[in-house]
């Protein structure tokens, strides 16, 4: 099979598309033949030798990734011949292998994509739409409700846009560049506002101590200035820091009104005895309903290196997957 390998840490151009062995099935596993795999942040920093979820950093060489879609078409011992043929999406958990042509994984791992989301689609609703349905725990939304969505353009702040319209929330959606703010404009937002522009915040003045919630995974100056349309009792919740850089960046808390919903705070409010799944099957339920449609950019996988570059200098419309 064709793969994207990492031998040394590093930039994006360490990234290289190379054929190595096929990797096989064991007891309980399935093998996938992908058709969408996913690229995350957190795939960056772990190329450049961040730290990550896990034990440990994967040993190198690797095949980064860890969200796929595609179709079962090889078994392990002890699993159900049903599986067979299945249009399937899994997260691979601490381990990688998505940037591939063929990934395997456990069983207990699958979820079978329902019939009105394609690969790419479904790979977006396991990770992006996970974090969206997560973070949206924390958030009470409705027709009185008034939402600002920085990064509005954004895997997840494209879903938290549209989750928050669904609710009868106002939505102020915040995006870089004309582009992208005509994105979230058709995305359903009630305002949407270019951040690059320094006068963006005169120009949501009306809202101005009328927003009960803003949806911050930015962080900086932008996030500051959200902030400031809060009204009394409004809320800030903080799930990332992209413009102060994931590896380097720290959240922006403010006392009495942030609150940081990332991590064990997240899963533990899903609940139940996997709350990754159960965050997990709330997403895809979601989009199958057709209340909740992920934004995707696709990428060969063979140019993983410029989908790299280009999330990491925020050019990018909703989220990122690469196409073997």
């Amino acid at each position: 099979m064709h793969a994207i390998r990492l031998h040394t840490h590093g930039p994006a151009e360490n990234l290289t598309y190379e054929k190595t062995e096929d990797p096989e099935p064991g007891p309980g596993q399935v093998r996938i033949a992908v058709a969408a795999a996913g690229v995350h942040l957190l795939d960056a920093a772990l190329r450049e030798g961040g730290q990550g979820p896990g034990p440990a950093p994967a040993p190198l060489p690797t095949i980064p990734g860890r969200e796929v879609a595609g179709t079962v078409e090889s078994l392990g011992e002890g699993v159900a011949h049903l599986w067979l043929g299945k249009r399937v999406v899994a997260h691979l958990g601490f381990a990688p292998g998505g940037y591939a042509e063929l990934a395997v994984t456990d069983v207990d791992r699958l979820h079978e994509i329902p019939e009105n989301l394609d690969f790419a689609q479904a790979v977006a609703m396991i990770g992006t739409g996970r974090t969206a349905m997560g973070i949206l725990q924390f958030a009470s939304l409705g027709p009185g409700s008034v939402a600002v969505v920085p990064a509005a353009a954004g895997g997840v702040g494209t879903l938290l846009v549209q989750y928050a319209k669904h609710a009868g929330a106002t939505v102020i959606g915040l995006a870089g560049g004309p582009e992208k703010v005509a994105r979230v404009r058709a995305n359903g937002a009630d305002l949407a506002l270019d951040y690059t522009d320094p006068d963006w915040v005169g120009q949501a003045d009306e809202y101005r101590g009328k927003a009960t919630i803003v949806f911050d995974g930015v962080g900086g100056e932008t996030a500051k200035a959200a902030v400031g349309l809060l009204g009394p009792g409004g809320k800030h919740l903080v799930f990332g820091w992209s413009a102060e850089g994931i590896s380097h960046g720290r959240p922006l808390l403010i006392d009495g009104v942030s609150e940081q919903v990332l991590g064990p705070v997240m899963l533990g409010r899903a609940g139940g005895p996997n709350p990754v799944r159960t965050l997990e099957l709330r997403a895809l339920t979601e989009a199958a309903a057709g209340r909740l449609s992920p934004a995707v950019q696709r990428f060969p996988l063979s140019e993983a290196a410029a989908a790299h570059r280009a999330l990491e200098t925020r050019n990018t419309i909703g989220k990122v997957v690469l196409e073997p």
